[in-house]
């Protein structure tokens, strides 16, 4: 099992976005997840850190490049454990960090044993544009794709597109990071997709809250990452899919 270092997306003078690497063998104890880190100057953002047994591997990888103390906020796109279930270390090792997710979700968080008082921040159903001063990211409504409190965020400065469980595949042989011949990945993702988005309503919700956006990445919480033509394909045949959820189980 191969165990792969960190990866920079997009990198400028003072701002950078950054996959956090994956142990292979983490598939032996749950799916498999990516997690990422947006830096501009010395602050950092964390998206969707992860579940517990992955919270030492990702630790170590984002503390190369961020100081604890400067960890800003962590964005939560839902409430699944492979997303939130490391929460309570994390609160602990970023002590500045304010925690974002629906507000659907606040009432259950502390049943994970945690303890946010005030650091926690509900995002509306109507999203919000989150500003940490010297940039800011975008809070996407996604819901129903996948969880009915979903949000997906987006970075305006290096046009990455974080989409949640939204890009998600299953690796039947080996893994791989970026997505090279989409027509062939579809083969491992569309049955997720079909199965796990509520409605073709919910699609056509979302879709038109990305009008406008300029995306050349699309950075998925599960499977592989989308890149120029490859993410302009993924976005096309997401807003294009049909017979999904409710569809499928009627």
């Amino acid at each position: 099992m191969k165990v792969h270092e960190p990866y920079i997306l997009y990198e400028s003078n003072d701002h950078k976005f950054i996959w956090l690497g994956l142990d292979e063998s983490e598939a032996e104890k749950g799916i498999l997840t990516n997690q990422y880190l947006v830096m501009h100057g010395d602050e950092g953002v964390l998206i969707d850190p992860g579940g517990y047994f992955v919270f030492e591997r990702v630790f170590e990888n984002a503390t190369r490049f961020v100081k604890p103390e400067n960890v800003k906020a962590i964005l939560y796109s839902h409430q699944d454990p492979d997303v939130i279930g490391g929460l309570t270390l994390w609160l602990d090792m970023v002590p500045n960090a304010k925690i974002y997710v629906s507000y659907l979700w606040e009432r259950f968080i502390p049943h994970l044993g945690v303890d946010l008082r005030d650091r926690i921040i509900d995002l509306p159903d109507e999203g919000m544009d989150i500003n940490f001063g010297k940039f800011m990211i975008k809070a996407i409504p996604a819901h129903f794709m996948h969880s009915p409190g979903n949000f997906h965020y987006y970075d305006p400065i290096a046009k990455i597109y974080f989409s949640g469980d939204m890009g998600a595949a299953v690796f039947k042989d080996k893994w791989y990071l970026i997505v090279d011949n989409f027509e062939e990945h579809v083969k491992i993702m569309e049955w997720f997709h079909r199965r796990y988005i509520a409605s073709r309503k919910a699609i056509e919700l979302w879709s038109k809250k990305i009008e406008g956006l300029e995306i050349n990445i699309v950075a998925p919480q599960h499977g592989s990452i989308f890149i120029g033509d490859n993410a302009k394909k993924f976005l096309n045949w997401l807003k294009n899919l049909d017979k999904v959820g409710l569809d499928i189980l009627s």
